[in-house]
């Protein structure tokens, strides 16, 4: 890994990519188990300039704020309400303009580095709402300049909060400056949901399920406050349980050795071998990854039950410190995808909520609205386990522990160009900005292949490429190019974060209206994530121009013990499909 040149695969191109698909991932794939992607050091300063700056402009934020003064004086307002709800209000405005969660070369973001904003406040890009049939006033997939209009108005409302003042004293949590004026919470919260019926991208970009939840909490403040932190501190510990409780499954330790492979702090490359079973030849995760996996799913999901009931004393601050330490791991890994100001911010949760105000529980509630917030969170995060086709990931709390809703792409030339040409975007087509980035096709499609090989470490990765085969059975595969939803997302929407929920059945329907596709241009393949309560995954084929062709499921013991690059993971049709014996069950068009 070098300052400012990629570590990259050393191999003959020429020989190399005469291979087939499963051949050419496997010397990427012990590329990145050693390497990772192989990012240069530059990158990762980059990214540890951007959240720097988050901190430092959430540090003057707050001491602009009236009653609080000190820039160094952190001690004597960490703990204010106020300064929670500024943080929380910054925090939802850095994701909601797309500077969070998805940003940069890391989320497959090149020129330009963002989009959500440059997408949002531009009438004509493509939307994507989550109940159309069913909420009067969401139907269609086109962003109106009414959608602009209220996207502007959730980032300056926003902005208004975060220069305003409290409304007074709180004796109870010993503030003498209160918190924000309710109608400014009122007024974010009535936006978010309003453009959450209309997009439900903005909603997940925003990170609805933490910030808005948080933002929910501070409904509850009332002239104690007391109800505000209590809610605050239950939202904490619903996003922990509710993760931990999503990492109890076979995937959670293929992230583990992905991440580690990928860590820039871990230098050493034997050390990253050992995160594997066997190096070169066996790349299911070994040992150290799995007990890794176990012993941080124990502590998100028992250490923050800890810290909610200690209410003080060395226990709180044993708790508070493996917390702490959670958090940093996880950030100091700088994961794909790079959820980094999310962790900076739990951090801070855990200092302004569990040390700063130590002393509110459960006996200091006076009204049950926070165990009812609670109960929602908890809910969500149970249906989204159960049912996870139905609920993304965010609000499913499944983020991080491998089981994920995935796509994956199989695109001709002809459809490429149709998509370029068809939509509203700012980004090119995936492809188009490799090659502009890295300066060769042939570079560009290496590092293509280094994508399937990140994929293909994650345990759904197997099943993904296995079932490619059949989503473009009957045409010649050279002719088309393999596409991650993720990517196809991050054009045509201007937003992505592992959610597969953004690239199904609802943009490929959206593409195919402007776009025209003909029959077999676009073969998709969709694989929902794992139930908690089942053993498999189900998954669909779908045709742009005719709809789906195929459905069926894919065991996860049979993925689970299967290398990056083994592309025959077994697949399950479904009964129908099996009584049909043509492969094609469930056809449907877009009508």
């Amino acid at each position: 890994m070098g300052f400012l040149k990629q570590d990259a695969p050393v191999l003959d191109y020429e020989e190399w990519s005469k291979g087939t698909r499963a051949e050419k991932i496997r010397p990427m794939a012990r590329h990145w188990a050693e390497v990772g992607f192989g990012t240069p050091m530059v990158l990762h300063l980059f990214y540890l300039v951007k959240i720097l700056a988050y901190v430092l402009v959430a540090w003057l934020i707050v001491i602009g704020t009236d009653g609080i003064d000190g820039l160094t004086r952190v001690k004597d307002w960490y703990a204010e309400p106020i300064v929670l709800q500024k943080v929380v209000l910054f925090t939802m405005l850095f994701e909601v303009v797309g500077l969070g969660c998805g940003f940069g070369p890391l989320n497959n973001r090149f020129v330009p580095p963002m989009g959500s904003i440059l997408y949002w406040l531009r009438p004509g890009t493509i939307r994507l709402p989550p109940w159309p049939g069913r909420v009067p006033l969401t139907k269609g997939d086109t962003r109106t300049r009414l959608d602009a209009l209220l996207y502007g108005a959730l980032v300056a409302a926003l902005v208004v909060a975060l220069f305003s003042g409290g409304t007074g004293p709180m004796p109870e949590l010993g503030s003498s400056i209160g918190v924000l004026p309710m109608w400014q919470i009122w007024t974010i919260l009535g936006l978010l949901a309003v453009l959450g019926l209309r997009d439900k991208v903005i909603f997940l970009a925003a990170r609805g399920e933490v910030y808005g939840a948080f933002t929910v909490a501070f409904l509850f403040a009332g002239r104690s406050g007391l109800d505000m932190i209590l809610a605050a501190k239950l939202v904490c510990a619903g996003i922990w349980l509710g993760a931990a409780t999503s990492k109890l499954n076979k995937h959670f330790p293929f992230v583990i050795s992905t991440m580690m492979s990928n860590n820039p702090v871990l230098r050493p490359r034997w050390i990253k071998r050992r995160f594997f079973e066997s190096f070169p030849d066996d790349l299911r995760p070994g040992r150290p990854s799995r007990f890794l996996a176990h012993f941080s799913t124990a502590v998100e999901g028992l250490v923050p039950l800890v810290l909610f009931f200690s209410h003080g004393g060395w226990p709180t601050a044993v708790a508070a410190t493996l917390m702490l330490c959670f958090h940093f791991g996880i950030l100091s890994s700088i994961p794909m995808g790079v959820p980094l100001e999310w962790n900076i911010f739990m951090m801070f949760s855990v200092l302004a909520l569990f040390v700063g105000h130590d002393k509110v529980g459960l006996g200091d509630m006076t009204t049950p609205l926070p165990l009812l917030l609670f109960a929602v969170i908890a809910g969500t995060v149970v249906l989204g386990n159960l049912f996870p086709r139905k609920i993304s990931f965010l609000p499913g709390m499944r983020y991080y522990a491998g089981n994920w809703d995935t796509t994956l792409w199989c695109v001709k030339p002809s459809a490429a160009a149709k998509i370029e040409n068809g939509i509203v975007s700012i980004a090119s087509m995936p492809q188009a900005q490799m090659e502009r980035f890295y300066g060769s096709p042939e570079t560009a499609e290496m590092y293509l292949y280094m994508g399937y090989a990140f994929r293909s470490f994650n345990s759904h990765g197997r099943a993904m490429f296995s079932l490619a085969h059949r989503a473009m059975a009957g045409h010649d595969e050279d002719e088309y190019v393999l596409i991650d939803g993720e990517r196809i997302c991050s054009t045509a929407i201007g937003w992505n974060f592992g959610d597969g929920h953004l690239h199904n059945e609802q943009l490929i329907a959206a593409l195919q209206r402007r776009c025209d596709f003909e029959p077999g241009e676009v073969r998709v393949v969709l694989i929902d994530a794992q139930p908690i309560h089942r053993r498999h995954q189900e998954y669909r084929l779908v045709d742009a121009a005719t709809g789906e062709f195929e459905r069926g499921h894919v065991r996860v013991a049979d993925m689970v013990t299967r290398q990056p690059w083994d592309d025959t993971t077994p697949v399950h049709l479904n009964e129908r499909a099996r009584r049909r014996g043509d492969g094609r069950a469930g056809r449907a068009g877009w009508s």
